[in-house]
């Protein structure tokens, strides 16, 4: 899968900063653990900013961007702080509202959703939809979040049942299986979406680590004049950033926070930080980041990097 034969372990992201132009990062356990943003997050933003970086906020979220910006804000992290924010939810919304290729081609008018809370934003002002109460109704079904933990996955098994019998194509907006909240692990609608496989039924991923969500996002570098090569994608799981990047020909950085947190608490040596990642690498059928750093924090400062730089040019 990936070239990469070793992963190099970074302070913060000062580390590497100098080597990328391009930064798509995760948001749910890299940029915040869905309550507060990480300790050192804003001030990273911050340092990549003053540096004329790019960054793009790329989010599994079922929701759509502007809903993702007003969490953010809410929670401390302004849009002053990234240039843009891509969802899975706003790509699934634009391809419903247009229905003119793939597998966005005729899905129909009438939609069921199942999302967190209810929530309904990812459907909202799209002209001639309908969404109903009633999956028997439905045309199509759109799983955009889960309603976990006080659901279980056995809670929606009659809905997704009752949409297999009708042949009804399924929209993950979300393709996560699992989420941060908190210190917590919880169901995302990748279960979901999984579950209604096994049942038979036909899933369209949108989102991570799926290839059309990446190359969104490098066509909008790519209008910045900025290419794969100078792009980096830190995320917080294997299984969607860091696969995702790989499979996009970019390179890669993990967090210790956010999904594989647990792999990693009992390390207390470079040695068995080597060990931890290459037993989570192994589960993962080896699939390799190309940096592991703790968190999304800048590290050790760079006073004269740019000096250096200038000389090398001499």
């Amino acid at each position: 899968m990936s070239k990469i034969l070793k992963t190099q372990f970074c302070k913060g992201i000062s580390d590497i900063s100098d080597s990328y132009m391009g930064f798509i990062l995760d948001q749910w356990g890299v940029l915040h653990d869905g309550h507060k943003p990480y300790d050192g997050v804003v001030e990273c933003l911050k340092e990549l900013k003053e540096r004329k970086k790019y960054i793009i906020i790329l989010s599994n979220s079922g929701k759509r961007a502007d809903v993702n910006k007003d969490r953010l804000k809410e929670i401390g992290i302004g849009p002053s702080l990234y240039d843009q924010i891509v969802t899975s939810g706003e790509m699934t919304w634009q391809g419903i509202a247009k229905q003119d290729e793939g597998f966005f081609q005729n899905l129909g008018k009438k939609v069921y959703v199942i999302s967190r809370g209810g929530d309904r934003s990812i459907v909202e002002g799209l002209q001639g939809i309908e969404v109903v109460d009633d999956v028997t109704e439905a045309d199509f079904l759109i799983i955009a979040g889960a309603d976990s933990p006080e659901k279980t996955l056995e809670d929606y098994e009659p809905v997704l049942k009752a949409a297999v019998r009708k042949r009804m194509t399924a929209l993950c907006a979300n393709p996560d299986s699992r989420g941060v909240m908190g210190k917590a692990n919880i169901m995302g609608p990748g279960t979901l979406a999984r579950r209604y496989q096994d049942f038979g039924g036909v899933v369209h991923y949108i989102g991570k680590p799926h290839s059309p969500i990446y190359k969104h996002c490098i066509k909008i570098l790519q209008e910045q004049q900025i290419y794969p090569g100078h792009t980096i994608m830190i995320g917080d799981s294997i299984t969607h950033d860091i696969l995702g990047g790989n499979l996009a020909d970019i390179d890669t950085c993990l967090v210790r926070t956010g999904l594989h947190e647990n792999a990693f608490t009992t390390v207390t040596t470079p040695l068995s930080m080597d060990k931890a990642l290459n037993l989570l690498v192994a589960k993962y059928n080896n699939v390799r980041p190309k940096y592991l750093v703790e968190s999304l924090k800048w590290g050790d400062p760079l006073p004269d990097r740019k000096h250096r730089k200038k000389s090398l040019r001499g």
